[in-house]
């Protein structure tokens, strides 16, 4: 394969995992916006899109494989290639957790919130600005923003400890909340790990530009 045409075959990748990031940034967006709202269509509407997201991630890994075992790339495009692998399994994971919070929303679409949701909309609200963050420090290749997103995570993991600490003490109070308190955990944890997996994209954005593999947020 011409070197030019490898080039091409790269910014295609490249364009097909932005496509897909686009998608979970929306998925995390409406999954989120459905369970505050308690609105089970657009949960529903979450859940039907999110084989267009694997599908995305079967697309990306089958041409990077195929790059691989054709060109044998080293270096610079050797990184490149590992890093769309990496980002496409942690976006398609991400999305998967947008999924449970979908699920969440339809087992409570009957229930009467017993106080409103404060703390978790704006905890969903600082991981969908990483989403969107990450996915632009991945386009410019920009580490140095990459670093900071990640040490957004920091304020992701406050709001989980506070909505857990919420949550527990509700439970205590009336057992009769435990049903409902124990999904919107979940919902929280779910949440937190999409800030996991952003601050992991930050990681790869790094690796990418500088070829060394670190740890950010730890």
């Amino acid at each position: 394969m011409p070197r030019k045409l490898f080039e091409i075959r790269l910014q295609e990748l490249h364009e097909t995992l932005l496509k897909m990031g686009l998608l979970v940034e929306e998925a995390i967006f409406k999954s989120v916006h459905s369970l505050v709202e308690k609105d089970s269509e657009q949960a529903t509407n979450v859940i039907h899109n999110d084989p267009k997201i694997n599908d995305y991630e079967i697309e990306i890994e089958k041409k990077c494989f195929e790059l691989i075992a054709t060109q044998q790339p080293v270096g610079t495009d050797l990184r490149k290639i590992a890093t769309m692998l990496k980002v496409a399994t942690d976006l398609e994971r991400m999305a998967d957790h947008a999924v449970s919070i979908a699920k969440i929303t339809i087992r409570l679409e009957n229930e009467i919130y017993l106080k409103p949701l404060i703390n978790i909309p704006q905890m969903a609200e600082c991981v969908k600005e990483m989403v969107h963050e990450v996915l632009e420090a991945y386009i410019s290749l920009n580490e140095l923003t990459a670093v900071k997103v990640s040490e957004r995570d920091d304020m992701v993991d406050r709001y989980f400890s506070q909505i857990v600490l919420d949550l527990v003490e509700d439970m205590k109070q009336n057992q009769s909340q435990i049903h409902q308190a124990s999904h919107l955990l979940l919902a929280a944890q779910h949440l937190e790990r999409i800030g996991d997996y952003v601050t992991n994209i930050c990681e790869w954005i790094v690796y990418l530009k500088t070829g060394t593999i670190v740890e950010l947020n730890k």
